[in-house]
């Protein structure tokens, strides 16, 4: 998911504020939803007005293999 969230990241254009006219700044990224389909809500900020504005990022749901999990699970052996 972290990978998810920082090519997402650098894949997005900043938004202009529509009061002040200037390049808004990144302030943070959460995860909306994650089934079906993975949704990221980058959130932005004006520097000068502090006014807010949301992009979001929809991503194909693609599994991952059992090596890639962040916690792999292993086969229980019987004894």
């Amino acid at each position: 998911m972290v990978d998810r969230l920082r090519s997402a990241a650098e894949q997005l254009e900043a938004p202009t504020c529509p009061d002040c006219h200037i390049e808004m700044k990144w302030f943070r990224s959460e995860l909306l939803a994650d089934e079906p389909t993975p949704i990221i809500a980058h959130l932005f900020v004006c520097p000068h007005c502090k006014r807010a504005a949301q992009a979001d990022t929809k991503f194909k749901g693609t599994p991952a293999p059992p090596a890639k999990l962040s916690a792999p699970r292993f086969a229980a052996h019987a004894a």
